[in-house]
């Protein structure tokens, strides 16, 4: 038995409880959680924005020790030090295959096949295939990725989505090239670590953009060079930041239509909003058919920060080690699994970067 903390019905609360983890099988990997960072995607799954079957373990940004392999596992073994990969790929399918394993076919497979049983014996989910709310959880092999004992695992927990999601969108979907001008919209986790991406990126300006001015100076010493409140004349604003034109990039990790437009209207022309933000299918973004051409900008989604952890993950620990990526600083509130709800307050009214559990 293991302690974790259930979701039984959307919106509803969640219970810390015992549940009984399905036996270890061939492929598989039990590991012993350290910590896990509470993420919005979370916040998603628990209120139906994204599916999840139900009752569920939520929780995929998370790091611990591998405490019992299955048959055929030889990737890792007990006592390595693991972050857990939500989005594992097959390496097989079409997108795996075409260099874009980011957008596996096979990556959310897990999530619809129980991981455990509740007191009662009812199936319980892994949220996202992972379940990282809890005390042990059992995944795929492929879903953990070694990190080196040194590391500190409260803060490689963080690399399994905010970072690797906010640095790769920078660097891996934007492309964002030395001197070029960033602005990033939403300074949550994934927001403050696109921050330090367009700073180790060596953008000229980074201009970071949040409703909640306590967040100024976490973004300012993480390498934005300005920080800006949410208005209606946040593009016009924008442009007089950048020679007049607009940004060369905007990074939007909020997931609304109007913070998307907004995105969009503060590149110059010929520039790029990269969307990171997952926001809701009844949410529209609208745009007229003179600008599209007229401004030549370029509009992309981002996926895991259109990353592959298995080599992205030994960067980020290179720019950590080097001083140049500071996960730390990114957590701003601990608790245990009991405080994952106030954690889902938290992020519903726009309070701190990430929360993370401790075990």
């Amino acid at each position: 038995m293991t302690l974790a903390a259930v979701i039984r019905t959307l919106g509803g609360p969640l219970t810390v409880e015992e549940i009984e983890l399905n036996p270890v099988g061939p492929g598989q990997v039990r590991v012993r959680l350290a910590a896990a960072g509470v993420c919005h995607s979370d916040l998603s799954l628990a209120d139906g924005t994204l599916r999840q079957p139900l009752p569920a373990v939520l929780g995929h940004e998370g790091a611990g020790v591998v405490v019992e392999v299955g048959a055929g596992v030889t990737d890792v073994a007990p006592g390595d030090h693991v972050v857990l990969n939500w989005s594992p790929p097959c390496r097989a399918c079409w997108f795996c295959e075409a260099g874009e394993p980011y957008l596996c076919a096979h990556a959310d497979d897990a999530r619809a096949v129980p991981f455990a049983t509740d007191g009662g014996g009812e199936p319980v989910y892994a949220g996202l295939g992972t379940g990282a709310f809890a005390a042990e959880t059992v995944v795929g092999a492929h879903a953990c990725i070694p990190v080196p004992a040194d590391i500190p695992l409260a803060e490689a927990a963080l690399l399994g989505c905010a970072v690797l999601t906010g640095v790769g969108a920078v660097t891996n979907a934007a492309k964002v090239r030395p001197g070029q001008t960033v602005v990033v919209i939403g300074l949550g986790g994934v927001g403050l670590a696109a921050v330090q991406g367009a700073r180790i990126a060596g953008a000229s300006a980074i201009i970071a953009v949040d409703p909640a001015p306590a967040k100024e100076r976490l973004a300012l010493s993480l390498g934005a060079t300005h920080f800006l409140a949410p208005h209606a004349g946040l593009p016009k604003q924008i442009r007089a930041l950048t020679g007049g034109r607009g940004a060369d990039h905007a990074i939007e990790c909020v997931g609304r239509g109007e913070t998307i437009r907004a995105a969009w209207s503060a590149t110059r022309r010929g520039g790029t909003a990269t969307v990171v933000g997952l926001g809701s299918a009844q949410d529209p973004v609208t745009f007229n058919a003179l600008e599209v051409a007229f401004f030549a900008r370029t509009v992309i989604g981002c996926m895991y920060g259109s990353t592959d952890p298995a080599v992205d993950v030994p960067v980020l620990l290179e720019h950590y080690r080097a001083g140049r990526l500071d996960l730390a600083a990114l957590v701003t509130d601990e608790a245990d699994l009991a405080g994952v709800g106030e954690a889902f307050s938290r992020m519903r009214s726009g309070q701190g970067a990430r929360t993370l559990i401790r075990f």
